[in-house]
């Protein structure tokens, strides 16, 4: 592959020696022919000489682009490791592309590439990419690095970023002059949450202080710079808030896309966060009638403005004057102007200052003022901002931008000092103008001080609560930003489509027929409404997760810290989802939605579910895992707040939820969190996920950890499986293939429910034979999983423990009874079981299991059966605050399994559906 980063080729050099240590590896062409029945894998992977076809997620051509970078999967077997990969367009024209491995298949093969293009060669709507030597840019990437500084050059702009010190960015660069400077983080911090008779609050600042910086790819089309530090007191020696910030730059582009994230390790009792934001200052030359303030509202709405306006003016210095400074073009030479105006400009206000708040996801205000120490004056309100302001002159300016900006609120964007010659802007990821960041528990404890008192309070209120185990020391939050570096004031149409940019930021994508037939991510296929009966399963895939991303909308699940989360549980007695009821608030991946959206968005490549998506992993990946202290890679039970819950657990931190970001898009960020999990076993040793429920005296011993073959091993099978993957050492592979083959040795397998866990080994020691079945076992990923496994490891006998598990679960009491010696007993969740069936049924060819699987899926146990009213009501008037659409029946868990039984079913068995008759 060509430009190889140096860690991507030594993640190819150590899957290369790991490979060939699977148990009985077999040849490409064998591990080909042992994947399921045509059934379950539809569609044959097309030759890899006729290229893969992409396109734009949204469809059409782009109208602004920084760059954008994105993943491609191949066949077992398709693509070498030094096979190169060009791009062309649909035309045939040569694109610039610069390509790396991120996934290998077991033979050593690739399985995931990743590409990057910039902005040399306009964009297209469709694309090819196939074997062949890649097009480099005319001006390819170029990174110089000395001891202070790392300067990339993208042939438009240089970036300079410093090695240390406060200041990250010294200067971004276009032709000769500086467009920013001294980029910097900043935080302000209060001490008590500012309630109106809390007395003196205490707010000190703070900016970032750098740690390490790393060059993690040098071009020739795309460079990525990792800067990792914490934030440092301005008065005083604290420091806090570790920051990792990544900046991409593209050839040809005169944008920067910023990547930041920050870990809150604070004291949620004294520590809450006024502000937190990137700042820059811009120098400003031009005359402060040709300097220009402009942010984007709603849609394509734009307000543009002059800091020393000359329109409106009680004296007219005439249209060509107006015209241009309303552009943002070049006014004409002042001796041009009318006397009367030219004369006396020194008398018309400049408007230095400018803020535009989103304190909220419905409402926007824009406001400005001549300077500090001077009152401010409204200009305009909105509901969603796009995000994007602009500040500078007609010889150029700073465009600066977040994405999700009003979703994230609350959020501002501020112009400091713009009739200086240094204006300043700010980009608020948590505005300064709202109610401090307050983390602290939302109740007192209730006096459940011991574990019968808090298995108590989730008989309750499904809440399980635990004296300090609701902090949210650890929990992260990533935010995405732009910043482009214009030579001119941009004008309204230019500026609109930056503003796109910053809301959707382009993204190409491979079609869900090649993904399908690459054979990745396991059990799916793509779309299909060809007998009545698949369409109503499609029909009824599409209402919920169109109704649930309506009630995103309709119910507000917007916020710094909440979206991209979606709630539990419903509750038609208020007309409100269990906001306020203990476990029954925010999911935080219960039961796997966020699985269920991707396999939704394979299969049908639609924009809007793949943004549903992505914004649920942005959110359980950072806000519903910690990051830092003594909980660190483990996530948190659903709850009134996402860090509430004193159930801790792999279930939430699961690398099987990021995994499809990862590879669709090869985000750096998302990568990291998994690489993280790699080590998730030794979380055992901290914290007992069955503490309040053992009855059996247990003390954590590293070689003989007590460790669930569902939920718990599930997350450890998700990390390792992920690192093996991508490169990883191979500690993660032996650990992957020890634990899978010592949970097949025990005498039920997947069915003994526990086993005693190696730290060193990831073994499973042996075991008395034992049945202990749970319903949550397999629906946090262990199915996916497992499909997977079975078709990249040699291990009949793990095979064989996953089918018998597989096809016992939702079997008669008295076929358990004949494998295991002991019935299940009452079991839950069988619709969610029905794929289950239905994998066991697609590999032995069995179709009385095919039948049962969809008889298991149509009944609906504890989830949606068929017979529903498939529909929601309008509820208005004074019975809810706003009109809402309510469809009672609606659980998250309930949709997430239904949604996966189907899509899984359908794929495994889909040609033994049958027709819905007798409804």
């Amino acid at each position: 592959m060509p430009q190889l980063p140096r860690r991507s080729l030594l993640m190819g050099v150590a899957i290369a020696g790991v490979a060939t240590q699977l148990p009985g590896a077999r040849t490409a062409a064998a591990a080909q022919a042992a994947v399921a029945p045509a059934d379950a894998r539809a569609g044959a992977a097309p030759a890899l000489d006729a290229g893969v076809p992409v396109r734009w997620l949204d469809g059409g051509t782009p109208r602004a682009l920084i760059g954008a970078t994105w993943g491609v999967p191949w066949p077992r077997g398709a693509l070498s490791r030094d096979q190169e990969l060009s791009l062309t367009t649909a035309a045939g024209t040569a694109v610039p592309v610069q390509s790396w491995p991120i996934g290998f298949w077991p033979d050593g093969t690739v399985k995931w590439t990743a590409h990057a293009i910039g902005t040399s060669v306009p964009p297209a709507a469709d694309y090819l990419l196939r074997p062949g030597p890649a097009a480099v840019p005319e001006s390819p990437v170029r990174v110089t690095e000395t001891a202070r500084t790392i300067e990339v050059d993208t042939g438009v702009v240089r970036c300079r970023i410093a090695r240390r010190g406060r200041v990250l960015v010294p200067a971004i660069i276009r032709g000769d002059r500086t467009v920013a400077a001294n980029g910097t983080l900043v935080c302000l911090r209060k001490d008590a949450p500012g309630d109106p008779e809390a007395g003196t609050v205490r707010q000190e600042r703070f900016t970032s202080d750098i740690q390490t910086v790393t060059v993690e790819q040098r071009g020739p089309v795309r460079a990525v710079v990792r800067v990792e530090g914490r934030h440092r007191a301005d008065r005083g020696r604290r420091v806090w808030l570790p920051f990792t910030l990544r900046l991409y730059l593209y050839a040809g582009s005169d944008g920067i896309r910023v990547v930041h994230t920050f870990v809150f390790d604070g004291n949620e009792r004294k520590d809450f966060i006024s502000g937190l934001g990137v700042r820059f200052q811009v120098p400003m030359t031009d005359q402060p009638h040709d300097r220009h303030v402009r942010f984007a509202g709603d849609g394509d709405g734009v307000l543009g403005e002059a800091v020393r306006g000359v329109t409106g003016l009680r004296r007219d210095p005439g249209p060509a004057v107006r015209q241009a400074q309303v552009a943002g073009a070049r006014t004409p030479e002042l001796s041009t102007w009318d006397t009367r105006v030219s004369g006396r400009l020194h008398l018309v206000p400049a408007w230095g200052d400018y803020s535009l708040r989103q304190l909220t996801d419905g409402c926007f205000d824009i406001r400005k003022r001549t300077g500090s120490g001077h009152g401010w004056v409204q200009v305009d309100t909105g509901r969603r901002a796009a995000g994007l302001g602009y500040v500078g002159g007609v010889s150029g300016g700073l465009a600066f931008g977040m994405k999700d900006f009003w979703q994230l609120h609350p959020t501002q964007l501020d112009v400091r000092g713009a009739a200086t010659d240094n204006a300043e802007v700010t980009v608020w990821l948590w505005s300064p103008d709202a109610t401090p960041m307050d983390l602290r528990f939302y109740h007192d404890g209730m006096g459940q001080d011991t574990y019968p008192e808090q298995l108590e309070g989730l008989e309750i209120t499904y809440e399980d609560y635990e004296p300090g185990f609701g902090s949210p020391y650890g929990i992260a939050r990533t935010t995405e930003m732009s910043f482009w570096a214009l030579d001119g004031t941009p004008f309204a149409e230019r500026f609109a489509e930056l503003a796109a940019a910053v809301r959707y930021p382009p993204l190409v994508v491979a079609p869900p027929a090649h993904l399908h037939a690459a054979g990745v991510f396991g059990d799916w296929s793509p779309v299909d409404r060809s007998t009545p009966a698949r369409r109503e399963i499609e029909d009824r895939l599409d209402f919920l997760v169109d109704f649930h991303r309506q009630q995103v909308e309709q119910r507000s699940w917007y916020g710094f810290w909440n979206y991209g989360d979606i709630m539990h549980s419903y509750d038609p007695d208020r007309h409100v989802w269990r906001y306020d009821v203990g476990g029954y608030a925010w999911a935080n991946s219960e039961l796997s939605p966020d699985l269920w959206l991707w396999y939704q968005y394979l299969r049908s490549g639609r924009a809007d579910v793949f943004r549903f998506a992505e914004a649920m992993t942005r959110h359980t990946g950072e806000v519903d895992v910690y990051h830092l202290g003594r909980y660190r890679d483990l996530g948190t039970r659903h709850g009134v707040l996402h860090w509430a819950d004193s159930a801790k657990q792999l279930r939430i931190s699961s690398a099987a939820y990021r995994r499809f970001y990862y590879f669709l898009t090869a985000d750096e960020r998302v990568g990291d969190l998994m690489r993280d999990l790699v080590d998730a076993d030794r979380t055992f040793l901290v914290l007992d996920p069955i503490r309040k429920i053992r009855t059996e005296p247990y003390e954590p011993d590293p070689h003989a950890l007590s460790v669930g073959t569902g939920t718990d091993w599930s997350g450890l099978a998700a990390a390792f499986l992920t690192e093996w993957e991508r490169g990883g050492n191979p500690v993660a592979l032996r650990k992957l293939v020890n634990s899978a083959r010592t949970i097949a040795a025990m005498p039920n397998g997947f069915i003994q429910g526990s086993g005693l866990y190696d730290l060193d080994t990831g073994a499973f020691a042996a075991a008395e034979p034992a049945v202990s079945v749970g319903s949550l076992g397999a629906v946090f990923g262990l199915v996916e999983i497992c499909s997977e496994l079975v078709d990249l490891l040699d291990l009949p006998e793990f095979t064989d423990a996953w089918l018998q598990y597989c096809r016992l679960y939702n079997g008669t009491a008295a076929e358990q009874i004949a494998e295991t010696g002991q019935s299940f007993g009452n079991l839950n969740l069988r619709q969610a079981h029905a794929r289950l069936t239905a994998y066991a049924a697609a590999r032995t060819g069995n179709p009385t299991l095919a039948a049962r699987a969809w008889q298991e899926f149509h009944t609906g146990h504890a989830g949606y059966p068929r017979s529903l009213d498939w529909r929601s009501a309008r509820v208005e008037g004074a019975a809810v605050l706003k009109p809402v659409d309510e469809a009672a029946f609606v659980s998250t868990n309930a949709s997430s399994q239904y949604g996966l039984a189907a899509i899984q079913c359908l794929a495994l068995v889909g040609d033994h559906l049958p027709e819905q008759e007798g409804r």
